[in-house]
């Protein structure tokens, strides 16, 4: 049976993991730019969606879609979709293609179809599949994330307990990479419940490490809470970023504890500082627009937004309304004109990026006359 993978750029790393997967159950991915027989596999995150939907429902194949806004739609993709796969995709996809290929009724736990859904009875255990095969990609060191931020789907997909994949498996995988990078919610939360460091298990991931190492950055990221002397002395002394990556989110308490964040302003500004003494460059995530901020508190944001681009660099992204999470169905807050303002300014300067303007037709969200 022909197997292909629906080719979408935001979803490589997805490809990756789920290509050597299926390969140790003897099920070769093709990658196609369109849908091919017999069967073609889409990745949908809430953008890529809404480009491929006409596309799924006209395909000539037996199609079988995952992915974050699959898990948060499935009752929706299973109007024009055949499969539907519910979460982790590395035990239940080659499940499936087994099950199509023997031509058997229904579907297995964790697919959904027109007929119905039952959900996987297990959890993906991260170091009984390798991270990458053939086609390189990212490592993944942690799934799941025990805070449960109101505008994220990562408890959605993966829940609130932390599962790490083993340091010599990392290790013999980084290896293998001109640049190794890594996947996680939390790099500094490695090894731990994700609410309490392990610090000497992040020391011993990364002590064993060769070649040029970037943890805490780019693809992932940290909490400014876990932003520590003995956090950062381990990223000067072993790895190869300059740069630390964290979300502060908001400049406000308030806010931040209706978004359970589970950290405080204080926690960003001192992560901050912590970075510039240890020489390394904070890269500060924010979001504006967030539903139920009042103008006063859109305005502590953008004075912490102004403060941290003077320490180090800033990302901003307008708020969405992501499927699966408990805001979804929420109204994006508008935009103060000075907000507008500042950030226009700093983006000029060089100081900050993303994206902040009109988010209607980012989230996709079918409509079914």
């Amino acid at each position: 049976m022909r197997v292909n993978w629906r080719h979408i750029p935001s979803a490589h790393n997805s490809y990756a993991v789920l290509r050597a997967a299926c390969e140790e159950s003897g099920f070769s991915l093709n990658r196609v730019n369109r849908p091919a027989a017999e069967v073609t596999c889409y990745s949908l995150n809430s953008f890529s969606a809404g480009k491929l939907w006409q596309e799924i429902a006209t395909a000539g194949c037996i199609t079988i879609a995952g992915g974050p806004h699959a898990t948060a739609c499935y009752h929706d993709l299973v109007r024009i979709c055949d499969y539907v796969v519910v979460g982790e995709g590395e035990f239940t996809l080659p499940l499936l293609l087994a099950h199509i290929e023997a031509g058997k009724p229904g579907a297995p736990p964790g697919v959904a179809t027109a007929e119905g859904y039952v959900p996987a009875g297990n959890s993906v255990v991260p170091g009984a599949y390798p991270p990458f095969g053939e086609v390189q990609g990212f490592i993944e060191i942690s799934r799941g994330c025990p805070f449960g931020c109101t505008y994220c789907q990562t408890p959605m997909i993966f829940g609130h307990c932390m599962r790490h994949r083993p340091i010599d498996q990392i290790q013999r995988y980084a290896a293998r990479l001109r640049d190794a990078r890594f996947v996680t919610p939390n790099a500094f939360a490695y090894g731990s419940d994700g609410r309490e460091a392990r610090p000497d298990r992040v020391r011993r991931l990364l002590a064993g490490m060769r070649g040029r190492v970037y943890f805490g950055t780019f693809p992932s990221e940290v909490r400014p809470e876990f932003v520590t002397d003995e956090a950062l002395g381990l990223v000067t002394t072993y790895c190869t970023n300059t740069k630390i990556h964290f979300g502060a989110q908001s400049g406000s308490d308030r806010v931040l504890g209706a978004l359970r964040r589970g950290h405080t302003v204080d926690d960003t500004i001192r992560a901050v500082e912590l970075c510039r003494t240890h020489g390394l460059d904070p890269v500060v995530d924010f979001i504006v627009g967030i539903p139920g901020e009042t103008d006063d508190e859109q305005r502590d944001t953008i004075r912490l937004i102004r403060w941290v681009a003077g320490h180090g660099s800033v990302h901003v992204h307008r708020f969405m309304p992501l499927p699966g999470t408990a805001l979804e169905g929420t109204t994006t807050r508008g935009l103060l004109d000075e907000t507008r303002r500042v950030l226009g300014r700093l983006a000029l300067q060089g100081k900050l990026t993303g994206t902040w303007g009109s988010t209607a037709d980012s989230v996709f969200y079918p409509s079914f006359e």
